[in-house]
């Protein structure tokens, strides 16, 4: 088998970077287009970048929660570094799929990982207030329940948008 010439690997590596090229272009494009530095942060205007999620925001200013709490309050997990950025970074994915190809339901629902990190958090911040309820098992809930204390308690976090 004959080793490849210089210029063969020249025009190789030349591919090579260029492909990488197109792709961090493309990337940084992407990144500057659609706002992705303001997702590191809790800033709530940043949840809507998406249109669909301004009767979200607009419930958010109305509810009893507005003044102590923001998105990442309740909706990212607080028990640890790598689970917080693991879960920001895996709605990023879903959420930019789903709106660059229009397949999510409307209106938009809550996926059963994510219920269950906002009802950890009613629990991480309610813990004293709901002790005696949780203190045998939870709250009672089948696994198919996905809204927990939001159930009864759902104009807390997105009041009324009316």
């Amino acid at each position: 088998m004959a080793r490849p010439s210089r210029s063969q690997i020249n025009i190789t590596l030349l591919a090579i970077c260029g492909l990488l090229g197109v792709f961090a272009g493309v990337g940084g494009y992407t990144f500057w287009y659609a706002n992705g530095a303001s997702y590191l942060s809790d800033d709530p205007r940043t949840c809507v970048n998406c249109h669909i999620m301004n009767d979200h925001y607009d419930g958010w200013q109305k509810a009893s929660h507005h003044a102590v709490a923001v998105c990442n309050d309740c909706h990212i997990p607080h028990d640890s570094f790598v689970g917080k950025w693991y879960v920001k970074g895996s709605n990023g994915f879903h959420h930019s799929k789903a709106f660059t190809f229009q397949d999510f339901h409307q209106p938009i629902r809550i996926k059963p990982g994510n219920a269950a990190v906002l009802e950890a958090n009613c629990i991480r911040c309610h813990g004293a207030l709901v002790d005696m309820i949780t203190a045998f098992g939870g709250l009672g809930l089948d696994e198919n329940d996905l809204y927990g204390c939001v159930r009864c308690h759902r104009s807390v976090g997105h009041g009324p948008t009316r």
